[in-house]
């Protein structure tokens, strides 16, 4: 179970790059939900590149974001178990990354109705980044950030999976 609220247990200093990276910008720091906050910032700043960029373009952007912020992400999220304890509450970059994935499907125009199914998107992956069904609890295992971050990825190919199917044979 996650803590509540990070207490630094290392007894140093933080340093902010690695601090900034886990808590996605700091958003982990606000009061109830970090890791929805984590991956609605992930939507916010997915937005403007999906309302103006190609598709193809947005697609192959969102993939790069998400590869690149999933290793600083571990990189960042190992470094937060140092003063945090295991798996912080406030490290929610695991969570962006794993929006960003689950809008994948969305931004290269998958979508029949894209502008609801990102609230889909959403309530897909916290859903099955919450209740973890699926193998995706034992990705927990693994140690450090990479846990952290692949528990969420598996989420994330999971909700995948479920708007392609919502798009290709309920909405076609």
């Amino acid at each position: 179970m996650k803590s509540r609220r990070p207490v630094n247990i290392a007894g140093r200093p933080f340093p902010m790059v690695p601090k900034l990276l886990a808590t996605s910008l700091g958003v982990g720091f606000l009061p109830v939900a970090p890791g929805t906050w984590g991956a609605l910032l992930a939507i916010v700043l997915w937005l403007p590149l999906f309302i103006w960029a190609d598709p193809d373009v947005t697609f192959w952007v969102t993939l790069a974001a998400a590869i690149a912020y999933a290793v600083a992400g571990t990189w960042a999220s190992s470094v937060s178990e140092t003063y945090w304890g295991k798996d912080p509450v406030a490290a929610c970059a695991d969570e962006t990354v794993g929006q960003w994935i689950s809008l994948l499907p969305l931004s290269y125009g998958i979508a029949v109705e894209p502008w609801w199914m990102i609230l889909v998107s959403l309530t897909l992956f916290r859903f099955f980044d919450i209740f973890k069904p699926l193998g995706i609890r034992s990705m927990e295992k693994l140690p450090r950030g990479y846990g952290m971050m692949a528990d969420d990825i598996l989420a994330a190919v999971y909700s995948v999976v479920v708007l392609v199917v919502i798009n290709h044979f309920i909405l076609a």
